[in-house]
């Protein structure tokens, strides 16, 4: 199964004659993109990390774990209990930077831990000892649970110092959780490898704080990546209807929802007029109409000319991978890559330098770049 989208760009090529004068012939550059089908027969593929002998463990948000290794998929056994409901289930999955010498695996998803029914997200690091999860330790778990099915986040990502990041959303209940931070929920949480709470994070000394919180006032952030040249988090979340958001994450910063927002509620209605104010973070691109983001990648691979060192973006409610082209933090440009190809869940870029999108209902895709010149007649 192949897509395929055509970009045309004219390019003015400069070059010398031998006898000095300049040849200002115009080539059509054309960038071809065609998705291969990797893995097939998957259902709802929430995330995807890759091992070093180039294997790829995928979460099922129904809670299975797969190891896809030589054109095989295996079921990993001794995975945690998840509460799969509604937007909950098995999350997202990273290795540790240090991997081939610790390990550690992390995964988000929701648990049903807990007094209260229900469910709430959080985050485990464990082992992979053959096709068994071993040594799990639960580094932290949102509390409290809750039945309702909206908003569990959850991305997580390491930043070059090697802290841990992760994100749960405000679980539906968004005059409650997202601008208390005593409480979990609507946040982007800050842990050293070990579970652990750095000494430097932003409310440790604030009397019935959360610690663990870096950033609140968090949507539903289903996007976490590190920027690869300037050290920082971004996330990107679900607006309303509207208004879904990028946000470079700054310590102890209140990102604003719902108190500001560029969407409205679902029936139409405002639910505020306020898209900025002094002391809480605008967003560096905002989308309306929402398109619905999860997963996000920086590309740095030279495999992608077109694409290097700008963002790609999947979006489930227009069933297509988006490409953001940044002029620094800024959104200069979007495209429409794999247009109709399915509601995008995540994307990575590998270990080979390609980029793997996750498809629900259908598998795990790699992007192939194909760059053609045809001289203008």
């Amino acid at each position: 199964m192949k897509h395929f989208l055509y970009l045309s760009i004219v390019a003015l090529s400069l070059s010398f004659t031998a006898c000095g004068q300049k040849d200002n012939s115009i080539q059509e550059s054309t960038y071809s993109y065609t998705s291969e089908l990797v893995v097939d027969g998957l259902n709802i593929p929430w995330g995807m990390a890759f091992l070093p002998d180039g294997s790829m463990l995928i979460t099922e948000k129904s809670g299975e774990l797969i190891h896809f290794k030589n054109g095989e998929k295996q079921l990993i056994t001794g995975v945690p209990k998840v509460y799969d409901r509604g937007q909950g289930g098995f999350l997202d999955i990273v290795l540790h930077p240090n991997y081939k010498q610790n390990g550690w695996i992390y995964i988000t998803y929701a648990s049903p831990e807990g007094e209260e029914e229900g469910g709430n997200t959080a985050l485990m690091r464990a082992k992979l000892d053959g096709n068994m999860l071993t040594e799990q330790e639960v580094l932290y778990k949102a509390t409290p649970n809750t039945t309702k099915g909206q908003h569990f986040g959850s991305r997580i990502a390491f930043d070059k110092e090697g802290y841990l990041y992760f994100s749960a959303g405000e679980r539906g209940e968004r005059d409650i959780n997202p601008q208390d931070i005593t409480r979990d929920n609507g946040k982007v949480y800050r842990l050293k490898d070990d579970g652990s709470i750095p000494a430097d994070n932003p409310f440790v000394d604030t009397p019935n704080a959360k610690s663990a919180i870096y950033s609140y006032g968090h949507r539903n952030p289903q996007g976490m990546i590190l920027h690869p040249k300037t050290g920082e988090i971004w996330v990107h979340e679900h607006g309303p209807k509207g208004g879904d958001e990028i946000n470079v994450i700054k310590k102890g910063a209140n990102y604003g929802w719902p108190v500001l927002t560029y969407g409205i509620n679902y029936d139409g209605t405002s639910m505020t007029d306020e898209t900025s104010r002094p002391g809480m973070e605008d967003p560096i691109h905002y989308w309306v109409p929402s398109i619905a983001p999860s997963g996000m990648a920086f590309v740095t691979s030279n495999k992608y000319p077109h694409l290097q060192d700008n963002l790609l973006v999947g979006s489930l409610k227009f069933q297509y991978l988006e490409l953001d082209i940044l002029d620094g933090e800024k959104v200069v440009k979007r495209e429409k890559l794999l247009e109709n190809i399915g509601r995008v869940r995540d994307v990575v870029q590998g270990p080979d330098d390609y980029i793997y999108v996750a498809v629900e209902g259908k598998g795990i895709y790699k992007l192939i770049e194909t760059k053609i010149e045809k001289p203008q007649e």
